[in-house]
């Protein structure tokens, strides 16, 4: 069963987005020292958005 449309979250449209604008990734290559204000905008380098957490999984102790 779904859920009606009025019930659901304010934030359910805004999630997390895979890609940047151009802009974002100008100023993210620019922070980060890879491209310049003289540099072509063709061929940009590539640019993560987001990383994967490894989670670490605590032992249980065991109790004798």
């Amino acid at each position: 069963m779904s859920i009606h449309p009025s019930l659901r979250g304010v934030n359910t449209l805004v999630g997390e987005r895979s890609v940047f604008t151009r802009k974002e990734r100008l100023l993210k290559l620019m922070e980060e020292g890879r491209v310049s204000d003289n540099d072509s905008a063709y061929g940009l380098p590539k640019v993560r958005t987001k990383f994967k957490i490894k989670s670490t999984k605590k032992k249980k102790d065991k109790e004798d």
